[in-house]
């Protein structure tokens, strides 16, 4: 029984447990529905226009929900999205329930009921819409709608990205870039403030190899544009130190023309002009690859924005660029989308772009313009309003943009003064934490500008405006209410001189200035304080000088007509002819037509006597060198040919440059003159032959600018007027130039040819060149670097131009040894490179011999030599290779060279110098002398003098020590050929004073140095009676040699090298100076006793080995460690005399010097 009842009382509960069950799991599965059931809310959205709401909506949203909507569109379109309906739990900083709106720019929380009714754009083609619930407390929710926005490039900036090849923003493949000898290109940039970064660039342009050849950015040197490999710096024009583009957009165009050599900087309303030879000729090639940015790694691209990247294929004038606007659109690159290739992520729409449209109607109420007003805003009071304003209800910055701007209207009609509000901005801002005390209020900053004109002259203070707004506050509909004031009158623009000689008084906004142009009475400047409407700040715009400024080739025909045939000229109107002709080549445009005109008129000068052209003819023949630079041409060349006067330019390749030649010949029936371009004329008057190496001996830098090359021809010399050498020229005149560079050190002959004016029966002409520099800047003639080749006859000169040199170069004081004849040049070539590998040997046994042999070392001359021969062994080991290093044509590595020669013999003179003031402490001060650290302080002086001079030398280089140190040709042959190159100093007073001069006050000391211790060493000779008359002169003799080459009075022949006498004291020079570390090794090691003792006993072996027992090792030994120890290092002389001599002077001296040094302080340093 008990059995039975168990088992209905345990199915009885079964069944229970069953139900139960069933009815939980019911329950969940309801719940879940409930819960999770309404839709799915995480989705993705790509209808052109839709709605979603949150989960439930409009019932309560559930717990614990985690949705996500990403609502895209194609390429060109933005998302606006819409809240029709908004209420969600609300908390500060939304921490339990939200929506999370990320536009592409920066995400932002929503949560209570701030975001009804109003619009949110993204800044690319997708929107995130996110929301979650925590698991308490139920809302709403949310109700929204989207569309998308055809938008076009106009509307977006573009990130110019900061990786190449990753995510580039390019020109498309579909868009065809052709050859450019011309352009104009205009964009607009900014730049992050908190990057420093002065090494970038904006844009790339590079062929299929990846080869550059347009782009424009900025290095240390400044702004550049590049252009075929060319450099252009634009100093003048964009600022080199300060940035020009900053964190709000800033416009630059830029016109480049290849056929004048010109680069024009159109930015802040001015236009700026730079020239660059190099990029004359120079043309951009077609099918390459544009890209924003850098495209390697090696330079970084802008960290910044860029907007309306326009490129058109010819150059506009400043007047077009003032007035371009955004409907010209580029017809090569425009700022369309079908002309881009853009990834998304680079994208960012924007409403204040300068030609985008709004993408949000604007507001319909307006205030008063400036422009509706007319003359009342010229010359009124302008007031800066700064209003905050605060409210409960939810409106957009339209809405309230609306209700400000009519009630500042409103306030102000009816008042006592005539006010006008012409401009209104307002921007979202934040209300303080006392007067928030809830989260719906929100806040706006409103800017206005309001301007009173007095009519009365009644003043208008900016308290009266302050109440005036706060006496209203209450009349502001829609619930806002003011929370602060600010009123400040807008300032004036501040008096300045602009340009030199341009007075600006203070001025009011809106006034125009007008003051008398430069130089006249009649004539009217002008310049209008600007008021800005971004921040409603004052700024001067840029003087109107139109008026003061007359047309160039009107001013350059009067001058021909006052120039022209029967007009009588005196030296003061050829001076003003040459002052206005200088102003026009320096401050205009030069093309063909003006160019012909200035020529022309320097023709018609030149039939003046002398006496008229002497006091403008320097002036004069710079303006025509000026003018044949800077005149524009198309083609490959052009000439203007007068009657005393011809011109020829031809663009030059410097990469492709095999030679050319110049001639100039008389036209048939016509006076002028016929120039011809690598041509050979038989009948030319002059020609100019360039060899093919011409460039080769040029800076990277010089080769870069490269791009024309000058010639000019002068029937009549007046111009060249020599006050030192009045003699007659029995030639024509003839000049040509490459570019704006000095050429010179030329590797192959420039062949010039001039006819002469009158046959020379017995001929001995002088080639000259007029020398700019000689007579204080007036010029002279100048035979330098020239010589008469063989060709010349009575009719004709050929003139052919070389330079020479050699080791002599060191210390050339004339700086004349390239004029010394080939043969004698091979001579001293060799002497000079035999002396200096021997000399190198013997100093660097003299060094090894007192390195390994301690006991040779233990006096202060032994430790003085030691020095004196690493100069001299650094010295000949580095002039060895120097010609070596040099051929590697690496520059860095040939200035690096050239320092280290120059600090070596610069050392080498310094320790020759300490040796003399050595031997003269020793033997003339020898009592009451001790200086503690003795070698120190010498090796101090020996080796950081030098280093110093160098340092200053290199600090004055200003960065640019190829200006100091570098590479020049020397030994060519009598055709120019062959020649090494070396490195040297190429600074003319560098040379002079850091080594002619430095040497020349280490001679004088030397000098001197070297009688007294004569004096000293004869005196003391003389008083010994053991020795022979013949043995004392041999003695004394063999002193004056050895002390001879240790001081190096042998250097001094440099200073005899001049006139008839070069020749052979460069001789002596070379010789006795190149092998001076034998001389040193042979009478300061070898014949020294003390040596040959130590090498005797190491060195050598049997019968001529030496005991190490020997009387004189002991001997010398006692009496070095007795004078080391009692004497403390005393001076001595041992570098001199014999073994001998040295131990007796020592022995003499030793114990009076020892007493007196404890009872005497003087004379210790």
């Amino acid at each position: 029984m008990m059995s039975h009842v168990s088992e209905m009382w345990c199915y009885h509960w079964r069944w229970k447990l069953q139900h139960c069950l069933y009815l939980f799991t019911t329950y969940i599965i309801c719940m879940q529905q409930g819960a999770y059931g309404c839709y799915d809310c995480r989705i993705v959205l790509t209808d052109p226009s839709g709605v979603f709401t949150s989960p439930c909506f409009p019932s309560d949203y559930p717990n614990s929900q985690a949705c996500k909507w990403v609502i895209r569109a194609p390429h060109g379109f933005i998302i606006q999205l819409t809240f029709i309906d908004f209420d969600i739990e609300e908390a500060p900083g939304c921490i339990y329930d939200s929506l999370t709106l990320d536009n592409g720019e920066s995400p932002m929380n929503l949560c209570g009921i701030t975001a009804k009714g109003l619009s949110y754009n993204s800044t690319g083609n997708e929107m995130i819409v996110s929301f979650k619930s925590d698991f308490s407390i139920q809302k709403k929710g949310f109700n929204a709608s989207y569309v998308r926005i055809a938008v076009s490039l106009r509307n977006q900036k573009v990130i110019i990205p900061q990786v190449p090849d990753v995510d580039a923003v390019s020109v498309a493949e579909t868009v065809s870039l052709p050859d450019l000898s011309q352009f104009t290109l205009c964009f607009e940039a900014t730049k992050g403030s908190s990057d420093d970064n002065d090494d970038w660039k904006v844009f790339t342009y590079t062929d299929a190899l990846s080869t550059e050849f347009f782009s424009f950015g900025k290095t240390t040197k400044g702004h550049f544009l590049s252009i075929s490999g060319t450099q252009c710096i634009l100093e003048n024009a964009l600022p080199r130190n300060a940035e020009f583009f900053t964190g709000t957009f800033q416009q630059l165009c830029i016109v480049g023309d290849s056929f004048s050599g010109s680069v024009g900087i159109y930015a802040k309303s001015t236009y700026h002009i730079v020239y660059c030879p190099g990029i004359f000729g120079k043309v951009i090639p077609g099918n390459g690859r544009l890209v924003l940015g850098s495209n390697s790694n090696e330079v970084s691209s802008l960290n910044g924005d860029i907007y309306n990247f326009r490129l058109w294929n010819f150059t506009m004038n400043v007047q077009t660029l003032a007035n371009l606007s955004c409907d010209v659109k580029g017809n090569i690159v425009d700022w369309e989308n079908e002309f881009w290739s853009i990834p998304t992520s680079a994208l960012k729409a924007e409403n204040n772009l300068s030609c985008g449209s709004y993408l949000i109607p604007s507001s319909a109420i307006e205030p008063t313009s400036c422009a509706n007003l007319g003359s009342l805003c010229q010359g009124g009071m302008f007031y800066r309003i700064s209003i905050t304003v605060f409210s409960s209800s939810s409106n957009t910055v339209s809405k309230v943009h609306d209700v400000v701007a009519e009630w500042l209207n409103r306030t102000f009609q009816n008042w006592n003064y005539t006010v006008y509000v012409v401009n209104i901005s307002i921007h979202p801002g934040s209300v303080k934490e006392g007067v928030r005390e809830k989260r719906s209020i929100k806040s706006f900053e409103v800017l206005a500008l309001l301007v009173y004109n007095s009519t009365n002259n009644i003043n208008l203070e900016e308290e009266d405006i302050r109440q005036k707004l706060l006496s209203n506050n209450g009349t502001m509909e829609g619930g806002y209410k003011l929370q602060s004031v600010e009123v400040d009158p807008v300032e004036k623009c501040l008096a300045e001189e602009n340009p030199p000689n341009y007075f600006w008084p203070d001025t009011r906004p809106t006034v125009t200035n007008f003051t008398l142009c430069h130089g006249s009475t009649v004539q009217t400047a002008s310049r209008t304080c600007y008021l800005g409407l971004q921040n409603y700040t004052s700024y001067w715009g840029q003087p109107d000088l139109r008026n003061c400024t007359e047309n160039a080739a009107d001013i350059a025909n009067q001058l021909l007509n006052l120039t022209g045939e029967g007009q009588q000229l005196t030296s003061d109107k050829v001076n003003d002819v040459v002052q206005k002709l200088k102003k026009i080549v320096n401050d205009e445009e030069i093309d063909e037509s003006l160019g012909s005109t200035v020529v022309t008129i320097f023709s018609n000068i030149l039939t003046s006597s002398d006496s008229v052209l002497a006091a403008s003819c320097s002036e004069a023949l710079k303006t025509i060198d000026a003018l044949a630079l800077k005149i524009q041409f198309a083609g490959p060349s052009m000439s203007i040919s007068t009657r005393n006067l011809a011109l020829g330019v031809s663009s030059i390749n410097s990469t492709s440059f095999k030679g050319g030649s110049f001639s100039v010949s008389p036209q048939n029936n016509a006076s002028d003159f016929q120039i011809d371009f690598d041509k050979d004329q038989t009948n030319a008057l002059a020609s100019v032959v360039l060899p093919p190496s011409l460039l080769k001996n040029l800076s990277q830098d010089e080769f870069e600018v490269i791009s024309r090359a000058q010639f000019t021809f002068f029937n009549k010399n007046g111009l060249f007027q020599d006050a030192e050498n009045p003699g007659n020229l029995t030639s024509f005149v003839v000049a040509c130039s490459i570019g704006n560079i000095t050429i010179q050190d030329l590797q192959d002959y420039v062949k010039v040819t001039i006819k002469h004016t009158k046959i020379q029966e017995y001929p001995k002409p002088t080639c000259v060149f007029w020398d700019m520099n000689k007579n204080g800047g007036n010029g002279g003639w100048n035979p330098a670097g020239c010589q008469v080749d063989a060709e010349s006859s009575e009719n004709k000169t050929v003139c052919l131009c070389n330079h020479l040199t050699h080791f002599g170069v060191l210390m050339d004081l004339q700086r004349t040894v390239t004029q010394i004849d080939q043969q004698n040049t091979k001579v001293l070539t060799f002497i000079t490179y035999i002396g200096c590998g021997i000399s190198a040997i013997f100093s660097a046994a003299t060094l090894l011999t007192y390195i390994a042999f301690e006991k040779l070392r233990r006096d202060y001359p032994s430790k003085i030599l030691m020095n004196l021969s690493t100069a001299l062994l650094f010295l000949n080991l580095i002039f060895l290779l120097d010609g070596w290093i040099a051929s590697f044509d690496i520059e860095g590595l040939c200035i690096a060279v050239a320092t280290l020669l120059h600090f070596f013999l610069l050392a080498t003179f310094t320790w020759m110098g300490l040796e003399a003031v050595h031997m003269y402490i020793a033997l003339v001060k020898v009592f009451n002398t001790y200086i503690r650290r003795y070698i120190l302080k010498f090796c101090i002086i020996g080796w950081g003098l030098p280093a110093l001079v160098i340092a200053i030398v290199l600090a004055s280089s200003n960065t640019n020590a190829s200006h100091v140190y570098g590479k020049e040709l020397y030994g060519r042959d009598a055709n120019g050929q062959g020649g090494d190159d070396f490195c040297w100093i190429k600074n003319e007073v560098v040379f002079y004073v850091t080594c002619a001069g430095y040497f020349g006050i280490m001679f004088l000391m030397n000098v001197a140095m070297f009688i007294v211790v004569m004096v000293q060493i004869c005196g003391r000779n003389g008083k010994r009676t053991n020795r022979s008359l013949k043995e004392e002169i041999l003695r004394n003799l063999r002193s004056v040699v050895s002390l001879t080459f240790l001081l190096g009075m042998t250097w001094g022949f440099a200073f005899f090298a001049w006139g008839p006498l070069t020749l052979p004291f460069l001789y002596l020079f070379s010789i006795f100076n190149s092998l001076q570390g034998l001389f040193i090794f042979v009478f300061h090691c070898a014949m020294k006793e003390n040596v040959q003792k130590q090498w005797r006993r190491h060195l050598c072996c049997g019968r001529f080995r030496l005991a190490d027992n020997s009387d004189w090792s002991k001997t010398a030994t006692n009496i070095i460690k007795k004078s080391s120890d009692n004497l403390g290092k005393s001076l001595s002389s041992s570098s001199i005399g014999s073994n001998s001599t040295y131990l007796t002077s020592k022995s003499k001296s030793t114990t009076n010097t020892y007493c007196k040094r404890n009872s005497h302080t003087d004379n210790v340093f």
